[in-house]
C-alpha cells in the first residue's frame, strides 16, 4: 500500500473515537459540550486528510485503483458516523440520512461494474464540503441562531448530494450499451 492508502485507512480510526463520544443513551442529555467541541475537531482533521490523501497521491505519482475506491468509502463512513448521531439526537430526521446513504450505495455499486474508477467531479467535490461543513456546525454546541443555519447547510448538502449522483450516473447511463 501506498503512503496516500495509508493516510485513506487512517481515517478510519476517528470513526469509532466518534460514536463514542457522541453516543447518548435514549432519554439522556446530550454528550458534554466539551466531547461535542472534541468531536468536530477529531471531525474535521479526519475530513482533512482527505485533502492530504489526494494530494500525497497526485504529488509522489501514488495514484491507485486501490485508492480510488477506499477513498470515497473511507469519506463516506466518516460522514455516516456522526449523521446517526445526529438522528438519535433528534437534529436531523433519518429520511435525509437515508437519501444520503441512497445516493452513496448507488454511486459505489456504478463503480464497482466499472474497469476504470473516475475520481470525484466538481460537483461531489462541493457536496463533500457542503456535507462536512455541516456535519461540524450541527455537532457544534452553537448558541442562536446558528442551529438554524446549521440546517439550511444541511439541507444544501442534501440537494447537493442527489444533483452530484444524478450528474455522476447520468453521462454513464446515457451511453449505448
Amino acid at each position: 500500500m501506498t503512503l496516500a492508502t495509508w493516510i485513506t485507512v487512517s481515517r478510519l480510526l476517528a470513526i469509532p473515537v466518534l460514536l463514542l463520544w457522541l453516543h447518548t443513551e435514549p432519554g439522556t442529555t446530550l454528550p458534554s459540550d466539551l466531547l461535542r467541541w472534541s468531536s468536530v475537531v477529531i471531525f474535521l482533521v479526519a475530513a482533512g486528510t482527505d485533502w492530504v490523501d489526494g494530494y500525497v497521491a497526485r504529488r509522489f505519482d501514488q495514484v491507485s485503483d486501490l485508492g480510488k475506491f477506499l477513498d470515497p468509502l473511507v469519506d463516506k463512513l466518516l460522514v455516516l458516523a456522526p449523521l446517526l448521531s445526529l438522528i438519535a439526537w433528534g437534529v436531523i430526521p433519518a429520511w435525509s440520512v437515508f437519501l444520503i446513504l441512497l445516493r452513496e450505495l448507488a454511486i459505489a455499486g456504478w463503480r464497482v461494474q466499472q474497469t476504470q474508477i473516475s475520481g470525484a467531479n466538481l460537483w461531489g467535490k462541493a457536496k463533500t464540503v457542503t456535507q462536512i461543513s455541516a456535519i461540524a456546525l450541527l455537532m457544534a454546541p452553537l448558541p442562536a441562531p446558528w442551529p438554524a443555519w446549521s440546517l439550511g447547510v444541511y439541507a444544501l448538502a442534501i440537494v447537493l448530494t442527489l444533483v452530484s449522483g444524478i450528474l455522476y450516473l447520468w453521462p454513464q447511463s446515457a451511453q449505448p450499451l
